[in-house]
Order: structure tokens, then sequence, then C-alpha cells
């Protein structure tokens, strides 16, 4: 494994366990500074995978979260995140994890080496031309991320590879590559760490950047959200209030009328004034 990016010696940290509490985080969060760097130096990548997602949802396809283990966890939540914060509905963007749901709470021994399993995750969604895989994988070598790539391409949907390393075979399948080089983990090979610190933030970069474009903000407000909780009730009738230029009460009230619509409330109110 020494050629393995994901799996090299970190040098800063040899001793760690030698080091006293304070030394060990301190450590730990000089490194995680060093992953969200390295994705500032990625952001043009990015950029080119926005555009492709926003050109796949904007056509009616579907966008589709791929991985395996931290990976794969980071692809299913930041999917599970649209429908409740921009109003998208849940269909369209989804995340496919290897082992399944149940590897979403434990680890599932061997699931991400079952490239077969991802090709038939894909094939159970009816995978399109007009749909995109979005496959991560910190090592870029996980089986199961390359098999959906893979999968992808038989079926001419869009490819997008997320990885840390930018030598990895992972790259060579997919159209774009968004490869922030975090290097050694502090753990030696525990890409939990900066790995999936800097995949994270890579997804939220995109997922953020391509509902923006799709219209699911109003300046940088969430209009779309739904207020499927009392706390995002209350943010719901903040939203309308400030957005519409109405007292709360009537701000309550256009909710109501609109099915907890911030977006129709809004509109609304502005069609009235």
């Amino acid at each position: 494994m020494d050629d393995v990016l994901t799996e090299a010696v970190l040098e800063r940290s040899r001793d760690l366990d030698r080091r006293d509490l304070s030394e060990i985080l301190a450590t730990i969060h000089g490194e995680d500074r060093r992953a969200l760097e390295a994705v500032g130096r990625v952001l043009p990548e990015v950029a080119r995978a926005a555009e492709i997602l926003v050109l796949v949802l904007s056509g009616g396809g579907r966008w589709v979260n791929v991985g395996a283990g931290t990976s794969g966890r980071i692809g299913v939540l930041d999917a599970a995140e649209i429908p409740p914060t921009f109003g998208y509905p849940h269909d369209r963007v989804q995340g496919v994890i290897a082992g399944g749901e149940d590897a979403l709470i434990r680890a599932v021994e061997g699931a991400e080496d079952r490239g077969a399993d991802a090709r038939r995750a894909l094939r159970e969604l009816d995978l399109l031309p007009g749909d995109a895989v979005v496959a991560l994988s910190a090592s870029g070598r996980t089986p199961f991320a390359l098999a959906a790539l893979d999968e992808a391409r038989e079926v001419s949907a869009r490819r997008i590879a997320v990885t840390c390393d930018p030598n990895a075979p992972l790259t060579e399948h997919a159209e774009v590559t968004i490869a922030p080089v975090v290097g050694p983990e502090v753990i030696a090979g525990s890409t939990r760490m900066k790995g999936g610190l800097a995949q994270k933030a890579v997804m939220h970069l995109l997922s953020t950047a391509v509902m923006v474009k799709l219209g699911r903000v109003e300046g940088n407000r969430m209009t779309h959200l739904r207020p499927v909780s009392s706390k995002l009730r209350r943010r719901a009738i903040g939203l309308v209030a400030s957005l519409a230029n109405v007292t709360e009460a009537d701000a309550a009230r256009l909710l109501d009328e609109h099915d907890g619509s911030v977006r129709s409330a809004v509109d609304a109110a502005r069609r009235r004034a």
C-alpha cells in the first residue's frame, strides 16, 4: 500500500500517542485546516461538476451519490438534506451506500469490495442517460465506486468522481474529477478524518451551489424549505414576513393558505401588494 496516497504515514504525527491532550487536538485541527485549504484549490473542478449537475436536474434527470463507508455516508447524508433545505423532490437527488441502509449506522464488512452490488443498485433505480452519478472514494480505488461509474458510462449517464488522490483509478472512469489532495491522515489510513472532511466540504459546495442556480434560494434565504417541524415553521414565518414585508401574523396566514410553501406565500403577498 506504499503507493496509495491515503495510506501514507504523516511525519508530523508519528509521536501522537506521546503527546498530551491539547497537543493531540491542535495537531488534528491543524491538519483539518490543510484539508479545507486543499478543497479551495479544486474549486474550478467543483464548478465544472456543478454545471453538469445543474444541466442534469434542469433536464429532468437525477443526481445519484454513490460510495462505501464514510464516503457513502457523506453522499447519502448530503442527498437527504436537500429536500428539507431546498424543497427539492427526494427522488431527484439520491444516495446509494455499499451495504445498504444498515451501513449508515454500522460498518458492513466487505461491502466496499462488491462492485456488482453498485451496478445492481443503479439498475434498480433504472439509471438513464439523462442522470448523473457522483462516485465518492477517498482512496479512489474502492470497487463499489468504480463499478458505479462503469455502470453510468454504459448507460451514457454523466460521471463525476470525488477522491483525495488525483492519480487514483477512479479519475480514469469519470468525466470530471474533484480531487483535493489532503495528504496523509493524522492516524495513518483513517480517511474518515481529513479525507472525510474534504469530501463533506466538496459535497455541500456542490449541492448548495446547484440548488442556488436552480432558483431554490432568494438572496441567501431558503425560500423553498419545508416547515416540517416547529423550528422550521418559525423560520418559514420569519422568511415570509421579511421577504414579503408583512407582519408575522399575516405571514403565518399566508403559509396556511399555501400549504406551507414559503415561495408561494411570498409570491402571493407581493402580488397583493
